[in-house]
């Protein structure tokens, strides 16, 4: 069934069109289609039960759905004009057939259809023609009110031809809707569970949670939150001259690297900015353990970076940057949103980073301080930092099996600008 619904879309689908508007039309396209061999074999039935009239109507009409029904098929283009031309030919059929019969009084429920058929062809994706086929179906039925009191049964229809349509009537009627709209809330099941997976791309969850409750500014204060920023060594003179495609497909490998550990250590990916890395610990929702694990995925970043080389074969280096403090947390933007941070803390934190050495994590006291006893820092000479002045740094080494580790450093400053 799949394989014939995918089939339909690419014959009667415009380009451009969105994938809910193909599959609406495509499995409109059925019951279209069905109704063809429908309404002939009905029209056998009422031949045969000695009907000629009504079973000329139903012949008719049974050449008239075959025609729109293979419209979109030659013309795409004008597939909701052949929607909407079904369904007011339905309504124009039946209203025939319930003066032919008699009315009411003959007993069979003709005029059901004119119910359907407008929410048919609303469904298959033509909302306007929708409204006008409903419109029509409304005019109709008016008239068949009023006419209603000089229509008499002048042939009367046997009774198990009137039980065997009628059941049929609402045997499809109610099938019929019933697929509709288990369609309509699976494909609103569908695009919400898009879109829920795409706000949890951009948000944390408990920030998507409340923008989805509320559109109320949502910004919060946080005591002490840790700030990771990451910059891969040179890399702008590294990438000038590459080739886009290179460049880009090596950071979308190095960085969905870096996701799933920031998912692995419960951590918030903020954003990347260029070649630039920023993810933060201890927020949306806190934890009192956001620095060492921060500090735990800085080292799994170094560690990812050795297992990798860029585009042209070269090793990729980092400077990793941290540092713990207070900040301000929120969501900016109406379209295009973004969850950020802002604070000194922050600041700081990429400072860190702008200024740090190749592949070594470099804190600021804050950081040792809530780390001292786990890990070695080694203190380097002060430095100038941009808004803050001279600071001294320090540069974070693991401590493993209660042994420090000894590894030596250079002390040379690099940076991409």
């Amino acid at each position: 069934m799949m394989q014939i619904i995918e089939w339909l879309e690419t014959r009667i689908s415009l380009p451009g069109e969105d994938e809910t508007a193909r599959r609406q039309k495509a499995i409109s396209f059925l019951p279209s289609s069905s109704t063809t061999v429908l309404a002939l074999i009905w029209a056998i039935v009422f031949f045969a039960a000695g009907l000629a009239a009504l079973g000329a109507i139903l012949a008719v009409y049974a050449i008239l759905t075959l025609i729109l029904t293979m419209i979109p098929l030659l013309r795409a283009r004008w597939a909701i004009f052949a929607v909407a031309a079904f369904g007011i030919t339905g309504i124009v059929t039946n209203v025939l057939l319930h003066f032919v019969a008699g009315g009411f009084e003959a007993g069979v429920w003709f005029l059901v259809w004119i119910v359907i058929l407008p929410l048919s062809v609303y469904l298959s994706g033509a909302r306007r023609e929708g409204v006008v086929v409903l419109i029509v179906a409304l005019v109709t039925l008016a008239v068949a009110l009023l006419v209603e009191s000089r229509l008499t049964v002048t042939q009367p229809i046997p009774g198990w031809l009137q039980l065997s349509y009628n059941g049929f009537v609402l045997f499809t009627g109610v099938i019929l809707l019933f697929t509709w709209g288990v369609y309509l809330f699976q494909q609103l099941d569908s695009a919400r569970a898009r879109a829920d997976a795409l706000l949890l791309n951009i948000l944390p969850g408990p920030i998507a949670a409340r923008l989805k409750r509320s559109s109320t500014t949502i910004a919060d204060g946080y005591d002490e939150v840790t700030v990771l920023f990451a910059d891969i060594v040179n890399f702008t003179t590294l990438s000038a001259d590459a080739d886009p495609v290179d460049v880009v497909a090596f950071l979308n490998a190095l960085f969905s690297d870096f996701d799933e550990l920031a998912i692995r250590h419960g951590l918030e990916k903020i954003k990347t900015i260029g070649d630039a890395y920023m993810v933060a610990g201890g927020l949306p929702t806190p934890r009192p353990d956001h620095c060492e694990a921060v500090v735990t995925f800085g080292l799994d970043m170094l560690a990812a970076c050795r297992q990798r080389t860029a585009w042209h074969g070269e090793p990729v280096h980092l400077r990793v940057g941290i540092n713990t403090g207070p900040v301000v947390a929120g969501v900016i933007g109406r379209h295009k949103f973004i969850y950020d941070l802002w604070g000194d803390a922050v600041n700081t934190a990429s400072r860190m980073e702008s200024n740090g050495v190749q592949d070594v994590i470099q804190v600021t006291a804050a950081v040792r301080d809530r780390l001292a006893g786990k890990y070695e820092f080694e203190a380097r000479p002060p430095i100038y930092i941009k808004g803050k002045g001279e600071m001294v740094t320090y540069l974070l080494r693991p401590v493993t099996s209660n042994k420090i580790q000894h590894t030596r450093y250079e002390i040379r400053v690099t940076s991409d600008e």
